[in-house]
């Protein structure tokens, strides 16, 4: 399986001649949807969701298929593709992945913003996202999306998650947000929990790929 990071919070797999996109939200590159045959929506927020991008990929894909909450799936009435909502513990096949919806809600963000549903996604029982929470998958994962930055999430509880789940490798996403000196220590971070666990721990350049075996 070949792993690529695009930008923030988005990432691309493929396999075997097939392409599936988690989270392509509007701080991502468009171009992360090109030949993508599955989307997986983690939840609402535009960073991770863009319904015109959407669109537009199922317009030149009817085939398309996006699997995501329901919250998500209200919002995509206008995207002609074929749009699937799953639940926490729901197991589905796509683009010849094996998937598994883990976690219910975004972890809070603002104490006057509500609460909205969130999935983290289980692909080939190898590479775990949680999206915008710090889900415990409850299995062995050997390569996890860890997010490093967000209003919701302090350093501390990235290494924590970390520990938690000690994943073979983990690579970093929710990043977006941060400028030079912010991706600076999040990689010094990183490197410090690699050395801890004696795991490949550190954050993909966007575009940058990695193949996992």
């Amino acid at each position: 399986m070949k792993l690529t990071k695009f930008g923030h919070a988005c990432v691309r797999l493929e396999k075997d001649g097939s392409v599936l996109v988690i989270d392509p939200g509007s701080f991502s590159e468009e171009s992360a949807l090109d030949g993508a045959q599955a989307v997986l929506i983690t939840h609402e927020h535009f960073d991770h969701v863009e319904p015109d991008r959407l669109r537009r990929a199922a317009e030149g894909n009817p085939s398309l298929e996006i699997w995501t909450c329901e919250g998500v799936a209200a919002t995509l009435a206008d995207v002609p593709a074929k749009i699937q909502t799953v639940r926490h513990g729901d197991t589905f096949g796509t683009a010849g992945f094996a998937v598994k919806a883990v976690g219910e809600w975004h972890a809070p963000n603002h104490p006057d913003l509500p609460i909205v549903q969130n999935i983290g996604f289980l692909v080939d029982e190898e590479v775990f996202y949680p999206g915008d929470a710090l889900t415990s998958p409850g299995v062995e994962v050997p390569t996890l999306l860890v997010p490093t930055n967000a209003p919701w999430l302090k350093g501390m509880e990235m290494v924590a998650y970390l520990r938690e789940v000690r994943p073979a490798r983990a690579f970093s996403t929710h990043d977006g947000l941060l400028n030079e000196i912010g991706l600076g220590l999040v990689d010094r971070w990183l490197e410090m929990e690699a050395d801890q666990q004696k795991a490949d721990i550190r954050r993909l350049q966007p575009g940058e790929s990695v193949t996992l075996s």
